[in-house]
């Protein structure tokens, strides 16, 4: 027995001595990687602050690129505040997070920093309500933890709010003036309850996989933290496709905090809010809203570009540096990019894989199973730079892939090839038909044989259009387009004018004698001149040279 009881002591001895070796390997490895995420931060923290500085000196010497330096700040701001969230989480995680609360007007404070947040929500478009009660109360809080901990909330409101919605935050003290109360509440897609209880764990990022929506994981665990260290506590309600409530409560009397808390030289200085806000004058600074013109107002011998981007300030960035070379299309979510692709000509698409709505590979996987869509392009952006990520979305019908940071000219690069690569498969199509006239057509063959015919038809018609064109044909103009643009690489309108110009040409050798004018009104040109210009471009020479050398020719004979 004794012998028993001896072999089972050992155990649990043995059992209790590695527990507590792996207890302090899981610590010490903790600490080990607080330590290098701290590291790492700070390091990183540095450049950052002297691209910074660069960039104010490039808007002294330059200010005419104001959009450009405003795009700039604010990712610059972002990746700033993200590193100083990993700073802080770090500091949470070591114990090292340390309170230092100063006396002064609470309620202006929070509404100060609220107001410098308005520009942040005003930008997604939604309604924002503020409501300080009383407006003035004085008392005790750490603004810079205050600070972070309205950021947060109203960002996250913000962020899982769709327009038109609303953000609210209301603030109010209890009957004794020694707590204050913050509600933020927000009008968004709300939280489903099993997501409640792992709300503010850290790294947990359930919520914006579901949403679709970029996120580290650390704010909502971050801004426990923070209320807990005030002393306060945090919680949260929701209810799915109504919105959600986060509700803080936080003493404001000096006793509630101890001598090492305490800072008496330092007063609260509203003013100094900004100071814990990013994204906001920059916010300012950019346009409200992409302006898109209709592909009507655009170069028609540019390919049709749509770009798919559900963070406005990337999406605008694209489109500024693309618009030179495309006709370029935005939408914020798949829905959107759909209804583009249903109602304009569009001839390849660039698109984010996570977006909210409907994501990348969802509006990939409806294009391709589209009959009337399936041969557009795609090619999908992520954040994702798994393999298996980049593979699910290649074996849904993507036809290119690539993760975030990428450079322009890499995305450029993979649209010319994209383009190039159809343009060959057309010329080669084409050359292919030509050497083989005796096979049967294809159907795709007979398609351009009866569209072809359908031109020469109306070849006088200057009137006759893409509309026309459809009706004629049976189709919708954008089908037409897409069925054209496939077959030959031209649009609608360059299919008119090629057939038109090509009838010129043949008309002015056949038949020299016949006016320039009277050639331009038969294949449906209503200004001479116009049609000199074309036949010039498109032959190298004037069509009333061209008649020339064809009596000539004639008149040797």
């Amino acid at each position: 027995m004794i012998i028993i009881l001896s072999i089972a002591l050992i155990i649990v001895v043995a059992f209790v001595a590695w527990f507590g070796y792996k207890r302090m390997m899981i610590v010490r490895n903790r600490l080990h990687m607080n330590l290098v995420l701290t590291n790492i931060s700070h390091e990183l923290l540095t450049p950052l602050t002297v691209i910074s500085a660069s960039i104010e000196h490039l808007r002294e010497q330059e200010p005419r690129y104001a959009t450009d330096y405003a795009l700039m700040e604010l990712n610059m701001e972002r990746v700033t505040h993200l590193l100083q969230e990993i700073l802080e989480t770090s500091k949470s995680q070591a114990g090292e997070l340390k309170l230092q609360v100063s006396q002064g007007d609470v309620m202006e404070y929070i509404r100060q920093t609220a107001l410098c947040i308005e520009p942040l929500i005003y930008k997604n478009g939604l309604e924002f309500e503020l409501d300080c009660s009383p407006q003035s109360m004085m008392g005790w809080i750490d603004t810079d933890k205050i600070g972070k901990i309205i950021y947060n909330l109203l960002s996250n409101a913000a962020k899982f709010t769709k327009a038109p919605g609303k953000v609210n935050l209301k603030a109010w003290t209890n009957e004794n003036f020694d707590r204050v109360t913050i509600e933020v509440t927000d009008t968004g897609i709300g939280i489903p309850h099993s997501r409640i209880k792992n709300l503010f764990q850290r790294y947990y990022d359930g919520d914006y996989r579901w949403m679709q929506v970029n996120g580290t994981g650390l704010g909502l665990a971050l801004t426990r933290d923070l209320v807990y260290l005030h002393n306060g506590t945090i919680d949260c309600k929701s209810e799915e496709g109504k919105g959600t409530v986060f509700t803080i409560s936080l003493p404001i009397s000096k006793d509630a905090y101890n001598a090492a808390q305490i800072d008496e030289k330092h007063a609260i200085d509203p003013t100094m809010t900004h100071r814990t806000i990013i994204d906001i004058h920059t916010l300012e600074q950019l346009p409200e809203q992409l302006e898109v013109p209709t592909l009507k107002t655009r170069d028609e011998s540019f390919y049709n570009l749509l770009i798919v981007e559900d963070n406005q300030e990337l999406l605008m960035l694209l489109n500024t540096l693309l618009c030179s070379k495309y006709n370029v299309l935005t939408a914020t979510n798949g829905r959107q990019a759909l209804e583009l692709i249903e109602n304009n000509d569009v001839d390849l698409v660039v698109s984010d894989v996570v977006m909210p709505e409907m994501d990348g590979n969802e509006l990939t996987r409806r294009i391709k199973s589209s009959e009337t869509w399936n041969f557009l392009p795609v090619i999908l952006i992520s954040s994702q730079t798994s393999e298996e990520a980049r593979k699910e979305s290649m074996l849904i019908g993507a036809d290119d892939f690539i993760t975030k940071p990428f450079r322009l000219g890499d995305l450029e690069l993979r649209i010319n090839n994209i383009i190039e690569n159809r343009k060959r498969i057309v010329g080669e199509r084409n050359a292919s038909a030509s050497k083989e006239e005796d096979r049967p057509l294809t159907a795709d063959e007979e398609f351009l044989q009866r569209a072809r015919e359908c031109v020469r038809k109306h070849l006088s018609n200057s009137d006759f259009d893409r509309e026309t064109f459809a009706s004629e044909m049976g189709a919708s103009s954008s089908t037409l387009y897409n069925k054209l643009r496939a077959l030959t690489g031209m649009n609608i309108s360059n299919f008119i004018r090629d057939i038109r110009m090509n009838e010129a040409k043949r008309l002015a050798e056949s038949q020299p004698d016949i006016r320039v004018s009277d050639l331009a009104y038969m294949v449906g040109f209503k200004d001479p001149k116009y049609f000199a210009t074309c036949f010039k471009k498109d032959f190298g020479i004037q069509p009333s040279e061209l008649m020339n050398r064809a009596q000539e020719k004639s008149a040797a004979r």
